[in-house]
C-alpha cells in the first residue's frame, strides 16, 4: 500500500496518495478551486492559471492542477495575492475576446461567465479587443466562433488524447494564437469525424451545437439519460428536451462505462429521426396496391400467415433473416434462434457485417 502524504489546505489537514495534485485532493474534500483549461483524463498543462493557489515557502503562485502535493505541504487557495491573480487572468480573457452572453448558446452553462459571476468582477480593467475572426458556419452540426476561444486547449486534449483523431492543435503565436485543424482550415474541409467531443468539453461559447441554436437556453432544457440506439455497446447519453422535443445530444463523465462521456458522430448528430415526419408511428398492410393502417396483433397474424405459406409452398430456406446492430446481443441472439429454430433455416445474417 502507498505510504499516505500528510498537508493543508486551508486550515485543514488531509491525506493524499503519492502523484495526486493539490487539485485532485481539493476536490476530493470538498474544497473549491476554480479551472478552465482542466480536464480529467488529459494531460495537466495548467494553461489557464485560474486554479493557482498559494504554497507556503514558494516563490510564487502554483498551478494546482500541475502540483503534485508533498509531505508537510500548506496550501492557500483564497488569500488575498491568489484572488487578485484570479480576477486579473479573467479579466485578460475576457477582454481579449468577444463575450456577449445575451445571444451566446452557452448563456447560463459557460465557465468564464460564472467564474466572473463568482469573483465579483463588473467590467474588465482593459479595453475589450475582439480579434475579429469570422464565424466558421460551413457544416450542419458544429458552429466554430474564434472570438470567444479563451485557448484552454480542452478541444486538442480531448480530440488528441481521448478520441485520438489528433484534428486539432494550436496555430500561430502570442495574441495571434488560435485552435483549429492543420492549415487553419473549416472543420468540415478537414480530417474531423464530428464526433463533437469538442463542443461538449469547450468552457464558453467558442464551440456549440448548431442544431441547438436558439431551441432553448441550457436552464430550460431537461436531460434524461438514455442509452444511444445506433449499436450493441451501449453509450450512456444526455437527451437535452425543450417542449418535448430532442434539442441536443450531451454527455456526462460521471456515467463512467462503457463510452465515458465519448460518442461517435450517429450518437451525437444523428437523433433528428426521432422527430421525422416519415417515421412509422403504426403498423402498416398492402391492401389493393395501398398501405393502410393496422393494429400489431392483425399485423403479427398477418406475418405468421404470409411466413407459414411461403415455408410450406418454397420450403423454410426460401425465407431469410437480416438483424440488426442496434439492437442487444440477447435481442439478435432471440431473433437468429427464431429463424433456426421456428422457420427452420439458417439465412441469418447482420447488418454490422455487410
Amino acid at each position: 500500500m502507498d505510504q499516505k502524504i500528510s498537508l493543508t489546505i486551508d486550515g485543514k489537514k488531509l491525506e493524499a496518495s503519492p502523484g495526486q495534485t493539490i487539485l485532485e485532493v481539493a476536490g476530493e474534500n470538498g474544497i473549491h478551486i476554480p479551472t478552465l483549461c482542466y480536464y480529467k483524463g488529459t494531460t495537466n498543462v495548467g494553461a489557464c492559471r485560474v486554479c493557482v493557489v498559494e504554497v507556503e515557502n514558494a516563490r510564487s503562485l502554483v498551478a494546482s492542477c500541475c502540483m503534485p502535493v508533498s509531505q508537510g505541504m500548506m496550501v492557500m487557495t483564497n488569500t488575498e495575492r491568489v484572488m487578485n491573480a484570479r480576477k486579473l487572468v479573467v479579466e485578460l480573457l475576457w477582454s481579449s475576446g468577444d463575450h456577449n452572453c445575451l445571444q451566446c448558446e452557452k448563456n447560463g452553462d459557460c465557465e468564464l461567465q460564472d467564474l466572473v459571476y463568482e469573483l465579483g468582477i463588473e467590467k474588465p480593467r482593459f479595453d475589450i479587443d475582439s480579434p475579429g475572426y469570422e464565424i466558421e458556419d460551413t457544416n450542419s452540426m458544429i458552429q466554430r466562433d474564434l472570438n470567444k476561444c479563451i485557448l484552454c486547449g480542452k478541444c486538442v486534449r480531448v480530440c488528441n488524447e481521448i478520441q485520438v483523431h489528433e484534428v486539432l492543435d494550436f496555430s500561430m503565436r502570442g495574441s495571434n494564437a488560435k485552435v483549429g485543424p492543420a492549415f487553419d482550415t473549416d472543420y468540415i474541409d478537414s480530417e474531423c469525424v464530428f464526433c463533437g467531443a469538442c463542443v461538449d468539453v469547450c468552457p464558453v461559447g467558442a464551440l456549440t451545437f448548431k442544431q441547438a441554436r436558439f431551441q432553448g437556453r441550457p436552464w430550460e432544457l431537461e436531460k434524461v439519460r438514455t442509452t444511444c440506439p445506433y449499436c450493441g455497446v451501449g453509450c450512456q447519453m444526455d437527451l437535452n428536451i425543450n417542449d418535448g422535443k430532442v434539442v441536443k445530444v450531451t454527455t456526462n463523465r460521471d456515467y463512467d462505462k462503457p463510452n465515458q462521456g465519448m460518442l461517435c458522430s450517429k450518437g451525437r448528430f444523428g437523433m433528428n429521426f426521432i422527430d421525422s415526419p416519415d417515421r412509422l408511428k403504426t403498423p402498416l398492410i398492402r391492401r389493393d396496391g395501398e398501405l393502410k393502417e393496422a393494429s400489431w396483433e392483425e399485423t403479427y397474424s398477418y406475418i405468421a400467415e404470409k411466413f407459414a405459406s411461403i415455408k410450406k409452398k418454397n420450403g423454410p430456406d426460401s425465407i431469410a433473416g437480416l438483424s440488426s446492430a442496434r439492437c442487444t446481443n440477447e435481442e439478435n441472439y432471440l431473433f437468429q434462434k427464431f429463424m433456426r429454430a421456428v422457420i427452420g433455416t439458417n439465412n441469418v445474417d447482420h447488418c454490422a457485417r455487410l
